[in-house]
């Protein structure tokens, strides 16, 4: 095993070793959630501040959303960046046009106001942009926050839940800084690491058991996670919930979008210290962070100083206890019933592929193809269950993720998973040759025109096109919630030809402006009128999707209409 190096040394020379206390995120919880995206700056190393994005009163990242399962809530998010963004709640089960994909953009200085029913189970989730093209710089440049959501059976158990003092939000990633200390969203030589957007981090703990929430936020490293001195942790969730038992372990791999929430037993450990770490030397090459692979002439570097080492990525200062400190580690958690592959009406195969073996930093494609918005790769039957499988005829490792649902891994290369993947998930690493099998079930929304993502998790590959899309169609079964439209303003038809029409449900005329813009936030109409209706002529526009936004004295909301 290699030499564990402090990871200031690793970063850039004659830094100073002085070490910052680790930010834990301030809350946002309730029914009505408002959120900002905004500019701001960091001083992440000395010299210039580093130029960022944040929610709220944040300088990077945003606060942390604890949000009850059962309830209802609405959420506010103002865009104030100055380009078209969207916000994607990344593993919560909703309706389409709330998911926050790419045909939910948030056109600058405008709000948007999904509402929706919590139905996930206790687990730790994820918010960030996913704007098409513009995810990795939006997310790499400090747009994303962590989401904990709670439940009745959860409570009940004797798991640590202060947050911030036993139960810890640990967001993860790594950056790349040029010399002017300027994020390179796209960089692959990331020698620093960021904890909570913390550089060099510490923080104080209790001596007893602790519940540390591992979210890995990287752009595309992966996190071979463990303590210092190989001491041994449970795991008792991974990225859609709880596991049926806690699992002891000395490692946890987690790649770009998984979470995984574990048990540290710190009794009798008062004015000891430990590190969190990633054991990267443990890693294959062909998985991102491990041993860097040989490149082919003319590829952009990828020798980051971290690949294929161990390194610290926070320290941890054992203090006393707390008043009522939880002891013990529970022998069971919660019943999981995993889809019985039997159950499944259909298996559809997917290839990760390239235009050749020798690429290294892609693009990469799904079945060959490069993702189209206005092509719907799936149409699924509400109420399926479907098997997917993937194989990975690429050099390089991907993260799958899939909106709207949950799956169980059924096998990797014909091999149970371990217990530690046990649970529910929503992000799969599927490694180069590897074949994966995973099993879900398509319930509660349909939508024929607004399409959920599946996509590679490691940001630049999603946004050079390793992306599809997916409808999930009414069947005679029935369902719950159909995603609505708005209930003020009607735009049709949609799809449009030669024209459409904004128009007004009020008995009497009033002013409305009417902004339209392409999904790279380009705009591409603008008027403002006092009427009830008002036709727009597209015949000149570009075939694809545009946002239009419509703003009159109730406030402004957005649409998406497909151009044809």
């Amino acid at each position: 095993m290699k030499k564990i190096l402090p990871i200031v040394l690793l970063c850039v020379p004659l830094l100073s070793n002085a070490q910052q206390p680790l930010l834990i995120p301030d809350t946002l919880s309730g029914t009505t959630i408002n959120l900002s995206m905004h500019k701001d700056s960091l001083q992440i190393l000395p010299g210039k501040k580093t130029q960022t994005m944040a929610f709220n009163t944040f300088k990077y990242l945003g606060p942390t959303l604890i949000l009850q399962k059962n309830s209802t809530v609405n959420i506010h998010v103002l865009n104030s960046i100055g380009d078209t963004s969207s916000v994607h709640w990344h593993g919560l089960h909703v309706a389409p046009t709330n998911d926050g994909g790419p045909h939910t953009a948030i056109l600058p200085t405008t709000t948007w106001n999904p509402s929706f029913k919590v139905m996930n189970n206790a687990a730790t989730y994820w918010y960030h942009p996913h704007i098409h093209m513009k995810t990795t710089q939006q997310a790499m440049l400090g747009l994303a926050g962590m989401i904990i959501v709670r439940d009745s059976i959860e409570a009940t158990l004797n798991l640590p839940r202060k947050y911030g003092v036993d139960d810890l939000p640990i967001i993860v990633q790594s950056q790349q800084l040029d010399t002017l200390n300027q994020i390179n969203p796209r960089g692959m030589v990331d020698s620093i690491i960021l904890v909570n957007g913390t550089f060099n981090p510490y923080t104080n703990i209790p001596a007893q058991i602790v519940r540390l929430r591992l979210l890995n936020a990287a752009g595309e490293r992966n996190f071979n996670f463990g303590f210092t001195g190989n001491k041994t942790f449970y795991v008792i969730g991974n990225d859609d919930g709880l596991l049926s038992a806690p699992v002891a372990t000395t490692r946890i791999r987690l790649s770009p979008g998984e979470r995984a929430e574990v048990l540290l037993d710190l009794t009798g450990m008062n004015g000891q210290t430990i590190y969190l770490m990633s054991y990267a030397s443990e890693m294959p090459m062909g998985v991102q962070g491990g041993p860097t692979m040989p490149m082919p002439p003319g590829s952009p570097p990828m020798n980051s100083s971290l690949n294929g080492i161990d390194f610290n990525i926070l320290k941890l200062n054992i203090g006393a206890a707390t008043a009522s400190p939880v002891t013990t580690i529970p022998t069971s958690l919660v019943s999981i019933t995993p889809y019985a592959a039997s159950s499944a009406t259909l298996t559809r195969t997917i290839n990760f592929s390239a235009d050749s073996l020798l690429v290294m930093d892609g693009p990469f494609y799904f079945n060959d193809s490069s993702f189209d918005m206005m092509h719907i790769n799936y149409r699924i039957p509400l109420n399926s269950t479907e098997i997917w499988r993937f194989t990975n005829q690429t050099m390089v490792s991907h993260p799958f993720h899939i909106h709207d649902v949950h799956f169980f891994i059924l096998d990797r290369n014909g091999i149970s998973p371990s217990p530690k993947e046990g649970g529910a998930k929503d992000v799969v690493l599927v490694e180069p040759n590897d074949t994966v099998r995973i099993i879900m079930k398509f319930e509660d929304f349909a939508d024929t025109t607004t399409p959920y993502m599946y996509h590679c998790h490691i940001l630049m590959h999603e946004d050079d096109g390793m992306m599809g899309q997916f409808v999930v169609t009414p069947n005679t079964t029935g369902i719950n919630e159909v995603a609505g439209k708005m209930d003020d303003l009607q735009l049709f038809p949609n799809p449009a030809h030669q024209s459409f029409t904004v128009k007004s449900k009020s008995v009497i005329a009033s002013v409305m402006t009417i902004l339209a813009m392409d999904m790279t936030g380009k705009q591409v109409y603008k008027a403002t009128v006092n009427a009830k209706e008002q036709t727009i002529d597209v015949s000149h526009w570009a075939r694809g999707i545009y946002a239009v936004s419509i703003s009159n004295q109730e406030g402004t909301t957005v649409q998406k209409i497909t151009v044809e």
